[in-house]
């Protein structure tokens, strides 16, 4: 089976599991963001170019891979971020818990850190493909720590709405 076409179908299905966990209402609208997050709209595409690099990514390095334990360490990258992409999204929006979130992107971006370091012996190129998607995660984490400030504490009692704006 062609590596790239396993790397595409494991992009998809984050893709698609990503929208269902990622349930944008009311609660969400809700909430004060920064002045400077970028539309809604945006959001899938950029997804659907970054995870599409990171499966170039994976089948580059896949197929470049000296030998076994090479192949079962690209998969092992890749299966520990695929966990960390997977949890973010349930976390910040079906749980309405974007501070749980927040702590959750640390792990995602370490596990990036982990890609763009795992892969660079093996394939430069396959690491360079990494970059778009640690960039698009620290802006995110970033986007997740500013609206976690704007919003105040979350929890049981947080789960319909926003925070009162602070006094001025």
């Amino acid at each position: 089976m062609n590596p790239l076409y396993v790397a595409l179908g494991c992009a998809v299905v984050l893709l698609v599991v990503g929208g269902l966990a990622t349930p944008i209402g009311p609660w969400y609208h809700a909430l004060r963001k920064p002045p400077w997050q970028p539309p809604n709209w945006l959001f899938g595409p950029a997804w659907t170019v970054i995870l599409g690099l990171a499966a170039w990514s994976g089948a580059t390095a896949w197929v470049i891979a000296p030998d076994a334990a090479t192949r079962q360490a690209v998969i092992i990258l890749f299966a520990v971020n695929a966990v960390f992409h997977f949890l973010w999204s349930p976390l910040f929006f079906a749980l309405r818990r974007p501070d749980w979130a927040l702590v959750e992107v640390v792990f995602l971006w370490g596990s990036l850190v982990a890609l763009l370091v795992g892969l660079w012996p093996i394939s430069p190129f396959a690491a360079v493909l990494i970059l778009p998607y640690f960039l698009w995660v620290s802006f995110a984490a970033v986007l997740n720590a500013a609206i976690v400030r704007l919003n105040g504490p979350f929890g049981e009692d947080r789960h319909s709405a926003p925070a009162a704006p602070p006094p001025s």
